[in-house]
This record gives structure tokens, C-alpha cells and sequence, in this order.
């Protein structure tokens, strides 16, 4: 399998989710399921290379040969800790 040729998009971003997308060469792309998305076992035994946590979530049926794949962006600590210093300032109120 050619997996040389894999091409790698860089990573776009919205507010929950980092992106990227993969482009298969046609001889790897044949081997895509046609009737569900992949799991990381599945895309991996393709030959594509990438750090853990990304999900195969969608298909563009008119370039099945392009993998859709995303992961959560992590929880920034500066909203974990506005809670936290939102019920101290209330409980040093009360």
C-alpha cells in the first residue's frame, strides 16, 4: 500500500472541535467501508497516521476518498476554574 501518499490536511477549528481531513490515494481508498464510518482500528490498518483521539464522523459520498475526521478540543482551564472562583466569592458573601 502506497501510504506515502496519504496527504494530510493541517488541522482547522471551530468553538467544540479540532479537523482535519485525509486523502486517500485510489488504491487505499477501495478499501474504505462504504457502509459505516471507521474506527480507529480500521483507519490506522489503512496506513493512516495521526495521534490518538481522532473520529472518522463523516463521508462526503461525491469524494469518498477524502476521510472526515475531528476530536473534542480540550476544556480550557480558564472555564473549569470560573465555576469554582464564582461559588467561593458566593460562600465568602453568606
Amino acid at each position: 500500500m502506497p501510504v506515502d501518499q496519504i496527504t494530510y490536511s493541517d488541522k482547522y477549528y471551530d468553538d467544540k472541535f479540532e479537523y482535519r481531513h485525509v486523502i486517500l490515494p485510489p488504491d487505499i481508498a477501495k478499501l474504505v467501508p462504504k457502509n459505516h464510518l471507521m474506527t480507529e482500528t480500521e483507519w490506522r490498518n489503512l496506513g493512516v497516521q495521526q495521534s490518538p483521539g481522532w473520529i472518522h464522523y463523516m463521508v462526503h459520498a461525491p469524494e469518498p476518498h477524502v476521510l472526515l475526521f475531528r476530536r473534542p478540543l480540550p476544556v480550557s482551564s480558564v472555564t473549569t476554574a470560573a465555576p469554582a472562583k464564582a461559588s467561593q466569592l458566593l460562600a465568602s458573601q453568606g
